[in-house]
């Protein structure tokens, strides 16, 4: 991480699990980029049929609204939102 960065901007944990399809990755990454976040940082795992997804995002714009966004996709099957008082847990 540059020494420059903002350390003023918001920062959100998410946690999705997606079926494993071509581009699926790809999307997710895309739909974050588009409703205005940063992946600072992301970590995958592939469990079966499942991709096990860590998203550490930057961003001064609503959150529940990514999570909304990305629980539109076809290959998502759960987000939940790490918060500091606990989980929000969304099942598509």
């Amino acid at each position: 991480m540059s020494p420059h960065a903002d350390r003023s901007m918001p920062s959100y944990t998410l946690n999705c699990r997606m079926h494993q399809e071509a581009a699926a990755l790809e999307r997710l990454c895309q739909v974050v980029r588009v409703r205005g976040f940063r992946i600072s940082r992301m970590t995958m795992e592939s469990a079966g049929e499942h991709l096990d997804i860590a998203l550490t995002l930057e961003g001064s714009r609503s959150v529940s609204m990514l999570c909304s966004q990305l629980e539109k996709l076809h290959t998502v099957a759960e987000v939940a939102l790490a918060q500091e008082s606990g989980v929000r847990s969304v099942s598509a």
